[in-house]
């Protein structure tokens, strides 16, 4: 013999905390102000971000030979797996703060100093990265190195 089903109340309502219930705490207990509706016709005030000196438009002027690369650690296994991968000393830079996680490292580094590419695999830090302005990307395409948005006076391969 199976158990019975319990049948759901109907037409309950959910009951409201009044505002003198103990559990709520002293600060919210002063009632919320409403908020003044704006006025379209006022003037709104906006942040412009202020673009470094080195991007003439796009163009970057801070890069050049000899290439400081940011390296991803996919980016690195994958060029392993391409047989591809160069050099296999790479110099390791020091992360001034604590618990960010490696794209988040990258993503601040290159928009704080726009000298470095980016070397990565990831297509979520390619597309963060694609919004920053001069930073170009360096990704793996038929077993070879490619750069993308590197200006032409660089010499970089055409994608």
């Amino acid at each position: 013999m199976g158990k019975m089903k319990k049948q759901k109340k109907f037409a309950t309502m959910k009951r409201t905390i009044s505002l003198k219930d103990p559990r709520i705490k002293e600060k919210d207990r002063a009632k919320s102000h409403k908020k003044k509706k704006e006025d379209p016709s006022a003037i709104k005030e906006q942040e412009i971000v202020k673009y470094p000196s080195c991007l003439f438009f796009q163009y970057n002027t801070q890069l050049g030979p000899p290439y400081y690369i940011l390296v991803d650690t996919n980016f690195i296994n994958f060029s392993i797996k391409a047989k591809i991968a160069k050099d296999p000393r790479f110099d390791r830079l020091p992360c001034s703060h604590k618990g960010t996680y490696a794209d988040d490292c990258l993503v601040q580094r290159v928009t704080q100093h726009k000298c470095y590419i980016v070397a990565t695999v990831d297509r979520d830090l390619k597309r963060r990265i694609r919004k920053i302005p001069g930073v170009p990307i360096m990704f793996i395409s038929n077993h070879r190195y490619s750069i993308e948005r590197m200006p032409d006076d660089y010499g970089a391969p055409r994608v």
